[in-house]
């Protein structure tokens, strides 16, 4: 960090291109901390899913294909939450990367638009809220489920 002013201070990215390259690289699409965290409280219930199902418009993270329920486990940063102020403190390639979140919270809308045209019922899970009480993320999921009846 530089110190700016006495109460100002500026974050610097301390990689290299190359670096900063291969740590985004190493973040996972599938098989997050979060989704796994998830997955297992589900699991722990009695609750039977299937996972990243690739016949499943925009390949949710969890799936009960019987009642058509897609659940996705979406991080903050790369799923825009409370975006309207994250893009604000986005100093480094801001030309990339503002335009990169904002195309994934539109591929978000259009899948979940999409999945509810075809009869799915879409739940999306912030990350964060998994992290703080995943025992309640999954009591939405088993409302849901009982709600949609047997398969």
């Amino acid at each position: 960090m530089i110190l700016v002013s006495k109460c100002e201070v500026k974050k610097m990215d301390n990689h290299t291109p190359e670096q900063r390259r291969k740590n985004m690289q190493a973040i996972k699409s599938k098989n997050s901390k979060i989704e796994l965290t998830l997955r297992k409280e589900l699991w722990s219930r009695g609750l039977r899913y299937q996972k990243n199902v690739k016949t499943v418009f925009g390949r949710p993270d969890i799936v009960f294909k019987g009642k058509k329920v897609a659940v996705f486990c979406d991080g903050e940063f790369w799923h825009g939450y409370d975006w309207e102020h994250k893009k604000n403190n986005i100093q480094s390639r801001r030309d990339y990367w503002i335009p990169k979140i904002e195309r994934n919270m539109a591929r978000d809308r259009e899948v979940t638009a999409k999945l509810e045209s075809e009869g799915w019922t879409v739940l999306r899970f912030w990350e964060k809220e998994i992290k703080d009480d995943v025992e309640k993320c999954a009591d939405r999921i088993e409302v849901v489920l009982g709600a949609i009846g047997p398969d």
